[in-house]
């Protein structure tokens, strides 16, 4: 899931921008520590949610997230100019590291992996989410080396949102199939809400 995330993901972008002015394995180096502190925090977070709330309703909430992320990525991130520019003042590791990490807090992947960490356990969360997100990333720097950046966004961006609104519609459905009208309606109200807020000046 957090593989699927990334696809796309500001970060993965930056990602890609900072292989062009450092070495490839500081920049991945740098990424792993970094989302290994990043998803530790996050990771947390959702095991403390997991606890507090009854497990149909974790379920349901993280599929109205998921559904949520899948428009997120539909609508694609960018970076500005000054998160493309190389700054070398720093060492490499410690700039990779930095920029990294504060480009994930409240990011799609951060908060996927709350969603994810409030239904399973906390060591599988944290490795498999820092792992799904270097591997990510570590794809997007080799192919966009290796085709000059041309890589096919539009296809990657919907194949990732069927994959979210997939596991965001089986999770709704596991966690909420007893639930009344009234809250189904109002989650589908949201989730339009959602789209609209993500989608609607591009439609």
């Amino acid at each position: 899931m957090i593989f699927v995330a990334e696809l796309g993901d500001k970060s993965q972008l930056l990602a890609l921008s900072l292989a062009t002015c450092f070495n490839t394995r500081v920049v991945l180096w740098g990424i792993f520590w970094s989302t290994l502190a990043v998803h530790v925090i996050s990771t947390a977070v959702g095991n403390v949610f997991g606890v507090l709330l009854p497990v149909d309703w974790v379920l349901f909430i993280a599929g109205i997230s998921f559904i949520a992320y899948g428009f997120w990525t539909l609508r694609g991130d960018h970076l500005d100019d000054s998160e493309q520019s190389c700054k070398p003042s720093i060492h490499p590791f410690w700039l990779v590291f930095s920029t990294f990490f504060i480009a994930e807090l409240g990011d799609k992947t951060m908060l996927s992996t709350v969603s994810l960490a409030a239904s399973y356990p906390f060591i599988p969360v944290w490795t498999g989410s820092t792992l799904g997100m270097v591997i990510s990333d570590a794809l997007a720097i080799v192919t966009g080396k290796m085709l000059g950046k041309k890589l096919p966004e539009k296809s990657i961006k919907v194949g990732a949102s069927l994959i979210f609104f997939a596991f965001g519609a089986l999770s709704m459905y596991q966690g909420g199939a007893d639930f009344d009208l009234v809250v189904w309606a109002a989650a589908l109200f949201f989730i339009a809400l959602t789209g609209y807020v993500f989608l609607g000046k591009r439609l």
